[in-house]
């Protein structure tokens, strides 16, 4: 059986409400390219015979302002992983806000802390990244955080264990391709703001590519022991 998710991950949308770094303003998207993935999404869905799923990453404002409202309309749900490090900070989600997207059925995950490197990390830092963020991301919606986003895609065999050993009952990376609806460890694709639904997202959607994203999710499986 192949691969046939392909999960989209969106960080901010229109302008940033507080200063960004220049790669970290890469990833923001305009608001009418926003709402026309959301749109389009249905139809893709049908014609090439996947599913589309949509996170969104570090917290940003725009997730409640601009990413839960399109998503209702249409009908849809995501899943948005906070960096605990940053709720209720100006631009940032605050835990009401929060408590609103899950009422409206979508789900929040956990990014960490501090948006580091896990990869680098001593036993404390891993500590306060993995089970010192969720804890205070579940006490600011008052509902279990059970998925994790690992940030900028980084990790290696040591993350991937100790996110195991943290009970995430499912990790998502950048890695690109499709991913298994079942699987513990999903790909993803962060999409910039050049991005254009219309000409960007089809071609990734056919069988070539769920086939590749199928070997690859085995070859993971052997290589990093999940």
């Amino acid at each position: 059986m192949l691969a046939r998710t392909q999960v989209l991950t969106f960080h901010g949308i229109g302008a940033p409400a507080v200063p960004v770094s220049a790669d970290e303003k890469r990833y923001f998207v305009s608001q009418d390219t926003y709402r026309n993935t959301i749109g389009s999404l249905a139809a893709l869905e049908r014609r090439h015979d996947v599913r589309l799923e949509v996170t969104f990453d570090d917290g940003n404002l725009s997730d409640f302002t601009v990413g839960l409202p399109a998503l209702v309309e249409a009908g849809r749900s995501a899943r948005f992983f906070v960096l605990a490090g940053r709720i209720g900070a100006e631009g940032y989600l605050t835990g009401e806000q929060m408590r609103q997207i899950i009422s409206a059925g979508s789900t929040i995950g956990c990014h960490g802390h501090d948006h580091v490197d896990w990869r680098k990390l001593d036993a404390a830092g891993l500590r306060r990244e993995l089970h010192d963020a969720r804890k205070k991301i579940e006490d600011a919606v008052g509902a279990p955080v059970r998925e994790a986003a690992i940030p900028f895609g980084a990790f290696d065999r040591h993350v991937l264990h100790r996110l195991r050993e943290a009970g995430y009952a499912r990790v998502y990376s950048s890695t690109s391709g499709f991913a298994y609806d079942k699987a513990w460890f999903c790909p993803r694709w962060s999409v910039t703001d050049t991005f254009d639904p219309d000409r960007d997202v089809g071609p990734r959607l056919g069988t070539g590519q769920k086939v590749r994203s199928s070997v690859y999710a085995l070859a993971r499986r052997f290589r990093y022991r999940i």
